[in-house]
């Protein structure tokens, strides 16, 4: 099971050009990160066929949904991709039962349609709802009904764009438990698109980072928050601390904005572009890249403090430093210095 993508649309000043494959034979969920208008809603509906690439190709489980120089381009009815729309798209005067049936159209015999709605009802915890109307459900129950229609069926890719883009925090946190646990029994490749680093994280095993129509990364999930690589990607994985930097050694750079050197575990290209620390990787008893420091100021969380600081050397009308610490870890004092190991310096490059 795999899907290769190797394809470019212009759309006036934007260009989509993006180029990947899910690994065959192992399954799982690839999220789309990025801002919005990066592209990653348009690359779900290049492969599903709702729209159509200026050149490239699409293929999945060795079927060719479309090639540009062989003028392939299935229809979307016969690519066998599952589509879920932000908003779900369920028809407001139609049952639960109803609506499923709507992805059975093109099957005529009544009796399995019969049998898929009860597979999807039961998989997706529906039962006892099946006449229901859409404006009865909640916002979870709404998203199963969308997925029941796509998943009867029994579809190769499913793919979902920002699909809980519309509900609160709290069920938000739910439904993505449960989205998990059904992904997981699915079987076959998924594609998420989010903006949520958050999301991606809880729900894909690898990430894909978009900026401006191109990919600037591909890789495991951990890997990539541990390890962005560039400036756009630390960003999205929720690095709040980015700065210009140069290279002063094999492993050192220089943060003129700061007016200090900092170690790196990791050897340093010519390249380098910025530097990246996360906001909870201050420490004031670490001693490696170890500076004097002044408070700025503080916003409290449920749980934490966000606190601004400042280098002593640091040059003025530069951007104060966020520090992250939990609430039963602040110390009643401000530290006078703050050390940051070299493992959590993180080089960004273009």
């Amino acid at each position: 099971m795999s899907l290769q993508v190797a394809i470019a649309k212009s759309y006036g000043a934007f260009t989509l050009d993006v180029a990947f494959e899910t690994r065959d034979g192992s399954p799982g969920v690839l999220g789309l990160l990025g801002a919005s208008g990066c592209g990653k809603s348009l690359t779900l509906k290049c492969i599903a066929g709702i729209e159509t690439p200026d050149r490239g190709r699409i293929v999945l489980d060795g079927v060719t949904l479309f090639d540009s120089e062989k003028r392939i381009d299935l229809p979307p009815q016969k690519r066998q991709v599952g589509y879920l729309f932000q908003n779900y798209a369920l028809f407001p005067n139609m049952t639960v039962r109803q609506n499923i049936l709507c992805g059975l159209r093109r099957e005529k015999d009544k009796a399995r349609r019969e049998e898929e709605v009860r597979r999807v009802v039961s998989l997706l915890q529906l039962d006892g709802l099946e006449n229901r109307r859409p404006w009865q459900l909640s916002g979870g129950q709404q998203q199963r009904v969308a997925l029941a229609r796509i998943l009867v069926n029994r579809p190769r890719l499913l793919m979902l764009d920002e699909p809980f883009s519309a509900l609160d925090s709290h069920l938000r946190d739910k439904l993505q438990m449960e989205l998990r646990e059904l992904l997981a029994g699915f079987g076959h490749d998924v594609l998420l698109v989010t903006h949520s680093r958050d999301e991606a994280y809880h729900l894909c095993r690898r990430v894909a980072v978009l900026e401006s129509g191109r990919l600037m990364a591909v890789k495991p999930t951990k890997e990539l928050f541990a390890d962005p690589g560039s400036v756009t990607a630390a960003a999205l994985t929720g690095c709040k601390n980015i700065v210009p930097a140069r290279k002063t050694g094999e492993y050192e750079v220089e943060v003129p904005d700061w007016g200090i050197r900092l170690q790196t575990a990791q050897p340093v290209r010519e390249d380098v572009k910025a530097v990246g620390i996360r906001a909870h990787y201050f420490n004031p008893r670490t001693p490696q890249n170890r500076y004097a420091v002044e408070y700025l100021g503080e916003m409290e969380e449920p749980f934490e403090w966000i606190v601004e600081f400042r280098y002593v050397t640091q040059r003025p009308g530069t951007p104060p430093v966020w520090w992250r610490v939990p609430k039963d870890r602040r110390p009643q004092v401000f530290p006078a210095e703050f050390g940051v190991a070299p493992v959590n310096v993180l080089p960004l490059y273009p």
